[in-house]
């Protein structure tokens, strides 16, 4: 299982995000397993989508859950704290609510890949000391 973030997530969909879209399509063609994200994600990706396609758009995401290919997480109230934590911890970046709900989700998942196009992805760590292994 690889943690994907909005980014890649409305790229696989919308072509008009021309050389990213390319580029996504042909990393996800790459992986074995399944997608996993969160609910901010998740809702971020709707609400692009809805912008940039329309009805059309949001159905193809949520295909991707019908057909079992992304999985949502669901941040209990401790990964809600550390989110809390982890967006304080941030803040000169800053991290918004759905990144930092994307790190507590690898934590408790024990998950190192994510799929993102988010450069910040490169500074924040896992349980404050590990890296993420960005993809693609």
């Amino acid at each position: 299982m690889i943690l994907i973030d909005t980014g890649p997530l409305i790229a696989l969909i919308d072509k008009g995000q021309g050389e990213v879209h390319t580029r996504c399509v042909a990393a996800y063609e790459q992986l074995t397993g399944s997608l996993l994200t969160t609910w901010p994600c998740f809702t971020e990706a709707m609400y692009f989508l809805s912008e940039l396609r329309g009805w059309s758009g949001q159905a193809i995401l949520w295909q991707f859950l019908d057909r079992k290919a992304l999985h949502l997480h669901y941040a209990n109230e401790a990964e809600c704290q550390r989110i809390k934590v982890l967006m304080e911890k941030y803040q000169d970046i800053p991290m918004d609510l759905a990144d930092a709900s994307l790190v507590a989700a690898a934590e408790s998942h024990n998950l190192r890949r994510i799929f993102t196009l988010d450069s910040d992805f490169y500074v924040y760590r896992l349980h404050d000391k590990d890296a993420f292994e960005v993809f693609p």
